[in-house]
């Protein structure tokens, strides 16, 4: 199966590296670019896309509210694109909002081939692209947009079992499934069923949207990364 890929930003020498990287993948295909946020939201509407790199700061409709859009139900077009961020992150400072809007992820601009080509394919097959030591500094970073260290847990997190808040706690410290599973003895299989739980019972999307709740809630505090 061929991922098609669309290229959201409007510098045309990014956009025209990442097609070469891109194109050269026996199994992938920039299927469309765009060169703000409104031009990809409009060509959604008439392109199948599975996976949406997307730039943040753009002319006329940033990558904030494009992805906001995009991930809305009923505001793409065919199928069900998922969205990466692109961020410079240390001049970009939209990129959690966007991560709240539903984005599946985020990359830096110097992201290595390797790692841009495993992330597309991560999220193209549902799962969500969180890298531990910058998914930490960015939160951290917004320190206004997070709740403040004396605010009780949400009561959201009352659904969870102690287990399930435990599991939540180290993906939010952006643990992988094998990392939880060896801290906690537990099997990868069981992880991954506490994970799921997690989703389902809290009604999210993936494992970026598990860490800002976590965050938002109060289980993890910022500058911390440890449970309240």
């Amino acid at each position: 199966m061929t991922v098609r890929v669309m290229l959201v930003d409007d510098q045309v020498l990014l956009r025209t590296g990442f097609r070469m990287v891109l194109d050269a993948q026996p199994d992938m295909a920039v299927v469309a670019e765009a060169g703000d946020g409104a031009e990809a939201v409009e060509r959604l509407r008439t392109t199948a896309v599975d996976v949406v790199l997307m730039d943040v700061r753009m002319p006329r409709l940033d990558g904030v509210e494009a992805t906001r859009r995009i991930c809305e139900r009923g505001e793409g077009g065919p199928g069900d694109p998922r969205v990466l961020i692109l961020t410079t992150f240390d001049l970009d400072e939209y990129a959690f909002s966007a991560l709240r809007a539903g984005a599946s992820g985020f990359l830096l601009k110097d992201v290595p081939p390797g790692e841009l080509l495993a992330a597309i394919r991560a999220v193209h097959s549902g799962d969500a692209v969180v890298a531990p030591s910058t998914t930490r500094r960015l939160l951290d970073r917004f320190t206004p947009l997070l709740p403040a260290a004396d605010r009780p847990v949400s009561r959201e997190l009352g659904r969870l079992t102690e287990r399930e808040r435990e599991v939540l706690l180290l993906v939010a410290q952006g643990l992988s499934n094998s990392e939880i599973a060896r801290r906690l003895v537990l099997s990868e299989a069981t992880v991954k069923t506490h994970v799921g739980r997690i989703l389902t019972k809290l009604e999210l999307r993936d494992r970026v949207q598990a860490v800002v709740m976590a965050y938002e809630t109060g289980l993890v505090r910022v500058g911390s990364g440890r449970g309240a």
